[in-house]
């Protein structure tokens, strides 16, 4: 097909039913209703499920559900929605049950406001429900990958059956960019494991609930098992003017698109800055990190928090470098300019 002019939010709908979405559970929040509302017009149209949940609880819960019975599953809310879904989440971890969630980040804590935030990164990186589990992150910064990573999520959710979270901010969700979308439709697949009620899969059980300490105590272990196969086999990075760099700049989502930018205005002044942009954010690109924290003079990690990422840049380095922490919270968005200028007076100093 030709390319789309879409919004981000919107390309995430095209990228899920041509990676085989067959059900969207969901409640609309700003600022991704939009996903709710292009999911409400094509998933039934393509013979496909959609179903407004009463709330975020019940989509979280719905997800479970269909999920066990092999369904590919998704969801999609803001950072108010998925602090009601955090005891679903963990359920989902401790079932192994592949499923996605599209968070589009706004400001908080509390209800906040509309504006773009990256102040979920702890609760969705770290995990925001109860207990030793992990999910799968992964950090859009266009429309385009928007819909490629939704795409590939539903694969990615099933191989390893865990939980895959898209997470991006506000403006990555509003956007409105020309998107390729890809040229392969996806089905699903039947999932051995998965209760389909019939005869073949009427000995399978889905639970997280194990009353044995020893069984639940092995069941955790298997997981962290499991989660250091991820970090071994998926770790995602893009890299930008890092081959000569002395700074390297540390940004995701609309930070990493406005770095971009500055690293060209910082080479103008003969400060050679790189970026390195987390692709995913669990894993998180550690060894790299590691490799290039020996060959720069400082780090520069830009969010829109308040340095919730910073502290896996300094992990990652082992602290060989100064990082500097560029914060804004509350909504505000800085100006490529606003980073130059303040990075310019820094890496100078």
């Amino acid at each position: 097909m030709d390319k789309q002019l879409i919004k981000g939010n919107e390309a995430v709908v095209y990228g899920a039913l041509l990676g085989g979405a067959s059900h969207f559970f969901g409640y609309p929040i700003t600022p991704a209703s939009e996903i709710a509302h292009a999911a409400a017009r094509f998933f039934p149209a393509t013979g496909r499920c959609f179903l407004q949940a009463e709330d975020e609880v019940n989509s979280v819960n719905m997800l479970y559900g269909a999920a066990s019975a092999g369904a590919r599953v998704m969801t999609a809310s803001s950072g108010p929605g998925i602090s009601l879904m955090a005891e679903g989440i963990s359920y989902i971890a401790g079932a192994e049950l592949p499923a996605v969630i599209v968070n589009v980040q706004r400001a908080g804590p509390g209800l906040g406001n509309i504006w773009p935030e990256q102040g979920d990164y702890n609760m969705v990186v770290k995990g925001g429900g109860h207990g030793n589990y992990r999910n799968i992150v992964l950090a859009p910064f266009s429309a385009q990958e928007m819909c490629d990573f939704t795409y590939r999520s539903f694969d990615i959710a099933e191989r390893y059956r865990m939980l895959v979270f898209i997470l991006a901010d506000a403006y990555i969700g509003q956007i409105m960019e020309a998107v390729a979308l890809p040229d392969e439709v996806k089905k699903p697949v039947r999932q051995d494991w998965a209760l389909y009620g019939d005869k073949e899969s009427r000995e399978n059980l889905v639970s997280s609930i194990l009353m044995n300490t020893e069984l639940l105590s092995t069941h955790n272990w298997k997981l962290d098992e499991k989660y250091k196969k991820v970090a071994e086999e998926m770790t995602e990075w893009e890299e930008y003017e890092t081959e000569d760099a002395e700074y390297l700049f540390v940004a995701f989502g609309v930070c990493a698109r406005l770095c971009v930018s500055a690293l060209q205005g910082l080479r103008k002044m003969n400060i050679r800055a790189g970026l390195l942009r987390p692709k995913t954010l669990f894993p998180f690109p550690s060894k790299r990190l590691d490799e290039l924290g020996k060959k720069i003079k400082s780090a520069v990690v830009v969010e829109l928090n308040n340095g919730q990422m910073a502290d896996d840049v300094e992990l990652a380095m082992r602290c060989a470098v100064p990082v500097l922490r560029y914060n804004w919270m509350g909504g505000k968005v800085p100006s490529t300019q606003e980073i130059i200028d303040r990075a310019a007076k820094d890496l100078r100093g």
